[in-house]
C-alpha cells in the first residue's frame, strides 16, 4: 500500500518570519453543529478528524471562539493536547453568536481581551500562536481593537496578530498599530474578489488564509474545466481547487474543513497535486467572480 500524501508536500510558509507551517492546513468550523452552533452530531468523529489531520502533516489548525461557541476550541484540546511542538493553532475573536448562523461583530477592547483569555483556557495553552480579529467592528476605532491585541502580544499571551475580512486599506491602517502577519478573506476559484489583498499580502510576506477554499461554482459540472482536468489527472475536483490555490501564491495557506476523515484525507492529498501552467491558466480563465459563503 502506498504512503498517502501529507500536508508537507504543499510546501512551507513562515508566519511573521519565525513561525513555519505547512501551507495546507485545516479549518475547524465544520466540526460544530448545524449553523456552526453547539456540539456536532458525532463528537468522536470530530476528534478522529483532528488527530488524522495531524498524522497527515497538518500543523496549522484554524479555529475561533465563535465556532460553537467554544466547541471547536474544546474539541481541539480534547483531541490534540498536549500539543506537538510544531503545531500552530490560530484562533479568532470579534464575532458574537446569538444562535445558528447568526454572527454579530463586537470589537470592544475589554471583550477582545476576555475572549483571548477564554481561548487560552479552552485550548489549554499559555500563548496563542496566531490571534486574529474575526471582523472589524465599525462601532469601535480600529486602532483600539488592534491596540488591545498588541497589548496582549506585549504581555506574552499572543505571539502573532492576524486580521479577517479586510481590505488593503484596512490592513495598512492596522499595521500602524501592530505588526500583522496574516489576513483571512473569502477566496476560491469561483470568488476572487480579494485578489488585490492577496497580491499585496504576497508582495509583503503576509500569510493569506483563504476561507471557503473549496467553492468551485459551475466549474465542477460535467464537461466543465475542473471535471475535464480531473479526468486527465486523476485528481478530484476539490483537490484541483486546492492545488490551484497553492499554485496561485506562495503566501497562500488554504484551510479546508470537514467533519469526515475520508474527506480530510481527500483534501490533504491535494498537497501532492501539481497543476501544469496550462491547466492553472485554464481554470483561472474559466472561473467567474461570484459571491459565496456568509462567514468564516
Amino acid at each position: 500500500m502506498s504512503t498517502p500524501p501529507t500536508a508537507a508536500a504543499s510546501g512551507v510558509f513562515a508566519l511573521g518570519g519565525d513561525l513555519t507551517v505547512n501551507r495546507l492546513g485545516f479549518g475547524s468550523m465544520q466540526l460544530t453543529g448545524k449553523g456552526v452552533w453547539r456540539d456536532p452530531k458525532d463528537p468522536d468523529e470530530a476528534v478522529r478528524v483532528l488527530r488524522r489531520a495531524v498524522e497527515l502533516g497538518v500543523n496549522l489548525i484554524d479555529t475561533a471562539d465563535s465556532y460553537g461557541p467554544f466547541v471547536a476550541e474544546q474539541l481541539i484540546r480534547k483531541a490534540l493536547h498536549p500539543y506537538q511542538e510544531d503545531l500552530v493553532i490560530a484562533t479568532k475573536a470579534g464575532l458574537t453568536r446569538q444562535g445558528p448562523d447568526i454572527w454579530t461583530p463586537l470589537g470592544r477592547p475589554a471583550y477582545l481581551r476576555q475572549q483571548a483569555e477564554l481561548s487560552l483556557r479552552h485550548l489549554g495553552v499559555e500563548r496563542i500562536d496566531l490571534f486574529q480579529l474575526h471582523r472589524i467592528d465599525p462601532a469601535v476605532p480600529l486602532a483600539d481593537q488592534v491596540g488591545e491585541l498588541k497589548k496582549l502580544q506585549d504581555e506574552g499571551k499572543i505571539r502573532h496578530i492576524g486580521l479577517s475580512e479586510v481590505t488593503v486599506a484596512e490592513l495598512k491602517a492596522a499595521q500602524e498599530t501592530a505588526p500583522i502577519v496574516s489576513v483571512q478573506n473569502l477566496y476560491n476559484l469561483a470568488d476572487r474578489s480579494a485578489e488585490d489583498l492577496l497580491d499585496h499580502a504576497t508582495e509583503h510576506g503576509i500569510g493569506f488564509i483563504p476561507w471557503y477554499p473549496l467553492a468551485t461554482g459551475a466549474l465542477a459540472r460535467p464537461g466543465g474545466p475542473l471535471a475535464d482536468i480531473a479526468e486527465k489527472t486523476g485528481a478530484t475536483a476539490s483537490q484541483l481547487a486546492l492545488a490551484w490555490l497553492l499554485k496561485r501564491s506562495p503566501a497562500m495557506l488554504p484551510i479546508p474543513g470537514t467533519s469526515s476523515v475520508a474527506h480530510l484525507e481527500d483534501n490533504i492529498a491535494a498537497a501532492a497535486v501539481e497543476l501544469t501552467d496550462a491547466d492553472f491558466a485554464a481554470l483561472a480563465a474559466a472561473a467567474g467572480t461570484t459571491s459565496a459563503g456568509t462567514t468564516n
